[in-house]
């Protein structure tokens, strides 16, 4: 091992041999050597490792699940987890002379006493030659810190002494803005650490920088681009190791365990994605210390609430009793649906597109679809809501705390309603480029490889041709499916049929007014569930029915359902709603969606029709 790098220790470390001949004679030799080392850290730690062995580089990012548990081991090869802190000081920089921490709020501390009394000393001298009193009061703002700091290391590095710097929190002291609206302190800052980068005093030495943060995003972008910094994501636990963490915790308890859990600790760690080890550690606690029996329910609950708490209200689990049986009408779209949840029961990711498009006018159940899609799946979806922000740089990294959990609860469906005003746009301008950013992230993310049948994007939207195109491309939204209003006699008795079982009336079709059936005038599934929940309302404001069999359970009768439609005048707006039909004409990909009026329509006058529409004023 070269005299001036750590090697990995243990909860009880174990020191790395001196001599830079005890590593090896051959370049081969001393990659065995570090990848033994390190065999027993994890994967970003190993990556850590051997960055830092180039010598090339001295400061870090270490971003994403950086809250949990770490996994080590003990001396005699036993797994162990503790907090990243630890693992830091006890583990990873076990061989440092000097380990150091600082974030805003507890300022500057140390791993050990000793380096704590030696800093003081050093602190003293500083006070003399510059004239502060931080002896007496040690400062918290990064300034004055990186000021004292950086002529401590200077000293220190100068006696060959061995450093690791911790910042913690690091949002808060070099945070992601404009240049033009950096204040002093942060300009200061940040030239103190890219300065220490790329020392040649801090590279020479055995000297390490290690920022800590949970989004990447919230740092200045102009470090984490820098050559001289690597970033080093902390991903989620995956499903052998979460199991690896339950069966450490459950060890020597496994009876209390079987009597206090309905599913196996193989079923738990299957049913966890997306939760880190402390997150397992609540659930297992609440079964061994409150006695709560751990069903699957009681998981799904649990998981449910730990995932939409980490995304702090921004995912929402989509949660339904509803089958594509419920969904009247749209034959075709319900058939390629119901062949993807087969696909997906199967196992049989490679064949599922990237993506969905979704889209038709308003009124034709674009939503219902998909949640009653959620249905049938055997994976859960979600629905993304509102992560945009006001405040500068928050949008992304509430963006990224998003797609990183997507990615560790794969497999995973995720619904994006109204997508056209969701997910931005490439040109959009005014806003400092936040749309351009959101759109470039979510572009990329959608279009990985790896996530093809693991993460399905739903984007429903009535106007998708306000969507950017890189969006719709195949690759990303690879399948739009496109749905409109019933279009024969036979589906709109179907749609009303199911409208009458989801709101509880139930009237013989021979009994139900012709204007709702006969086709000259439009209603959409909406219209017909207004018409049944105002026509409930009639019949009880009418008190109780007195037309005996005539009447349905909820009171409705034909007359007051006669009533109801004749009073009923549903908000129009024509134009908007042939707008949106053209539109999804345009965007559909399989000519079965179509009405037949459409199939054989030339899309050129589809063309010259929209934009005579949008030439009128519309939007």
């Amino acid at each position: 091992m070269p005299e001036n790098h750590d090697a990995p220790s243990t909860d009880e470390p174990t020191q790395p041999p001196s001599d830079a001949g005890t590593m090896a004679a051959s370049p081969t030799d001393s990659q065995s050597a570090l990848e033994a080392y390190t065999a027993h850290y994890p994967r970003w730690a190993r990556e850590f490792a051997r960055k830092y062995f180039t010598k090339t580089l001295t400061q870090f990012v270490l971003y994403g699940n950086t809250r949990d548990l770490v996994r080590t081991a003990t001396r005699d090869g036993a797994p162990s987890y503790t907090a990243l802190r630890d693992f830091l000081v006890n583990d990873l920089f076990a061989a440092r002379d000097i380990i150091l921490f600082y974030d805003r709020s507890a300022g500057i501390h140390f791993a050990d006493q000793a380096s704590q009394r030696d800093f003081n000393r050093a602190l003293s001298g500083y006070d003399t030659i510059f004239g502060t009193e931080y002896a007496k009061k040690l400062p918290k703002d990064p300034v004055r810190v990186f000021s004292v700091l950086d002529n401590y290391f200077r000293l220190r590095l100068g006696d060959g002494k061995r450093i690791a710097c911790i910042i913690d929190y690091a949002e808060t002291i070099v945070p992601m803005s404009e240049a033009s609206m950096y204040s002093a302190e942060d300009r200061s800052a940040l030239v103190f650490l890219q300065k220490w980068s790329h020392d040649p005093l801090f590279l020479r030495s055995d000297f390490t920088t290690v920022m800590i943060t949970e989004n990447l995003s919230d740092l200045n972008q102009g470090l984490v681009q820098s050559p001289w910094t690597v970033e080093i994501q902390l991903e989620m636990p995956d499903q052998p190791e979460r199991k690896d963490f339950i069966e450490w915790y459950v060890g020597g308890r496994e009876d209390a365990f079987q009597e206090h859990a309905t599913i196996g600790i193989e079923t738990l760690a299957q049913n966890t994605s997306g939760l880190n080890r402390i997150q397992l550690r609540t659930i297992l606690a609440d079964a061994f210390e409150n006695r709560i029996t751990l069903s699957y329910e009681q998981l799904s609950a649990l998981k449910k609430e730990m995932i939409e708490e980490s995304a702090y209200g921004m995912l929402e689990f989509v949660e339904t009793d509803f089958t594509m049986d419920m969904v009247a009408g749209h034959t075709h779209a319900k058939q390629h649906l119901r062949h993807a949840a087969r696909a997906l029961r199967n196992n049989r990711p490679d064949v599922m597109p990237m993506g969905y498009l979704i889209t038709g006018p308003v009124g034709t159940g674009k939503t219902f679809l998909i949640t009653c899609f959620a249905g049938e799946i055997g994976i859960p979806m979600v629905k993304l809501k509102n992560f945009r922000s006001q405040w500068q740089g928050v949008t992304e990294g509430n963006l990224e705390k998003i797609l990183n959990l997507l990615e560790a609860m794969t497999p995973v469906a995720v619904m994006i309603d109204e997508a056209d005003a969701m997910l931005g746009d490439r040109d959009a301008q005014g806003d400092s480029g936040v749309s351009a950013r959101v759109f470039g992230k979510i572009a990329s993310f959608m279009s990985t490889p790896s996530h093809r049948g693991r993460i399905i994007f739903f984007l429903v939207t009535a106007r998708p041709d306000l969507m950017p195109v890189d969006l719709k491309r195949q690759g990303r939204a690879e399948e739009h499916l496109a749905l409109f209003y019933p279009a024969n006699r036979e589906e709109r008795e179907e749609l009303l049929q199911v409208m009458m079982r989801r709101t509880g009336v139930d009237l013989p079709m021979k009994d139900v007014p012709d204007e709702l059936l006969n086709g000259e005038r439009i209603f959409s599934g909406a219209d017909m569930e207004a018409l049944m929940t105002r026509a409930k309302f009639r019949a009880a404001a009418n008190g109780p029915s007195t037309n005996g069999a005539d009447a349905s359970a909820s009171g409705v009768t034909a007359e007051i359902l006669q009533e109801v439609v004749d009073d009923f005048l549903p908000p129009t707006y024509p134009l908007e709603v042939e707008l949106q039909t053209l539109a999804a004409v345009m965007e559909c990909t399989s000519r079965e969606l179509l009405p037949e009026e459409y199939r054989e329509t030339d899309r050129e006058d589809i063309v010259r029709r929209i934009e005579e529409i949008k030439q009128l004023g519309v939007r």
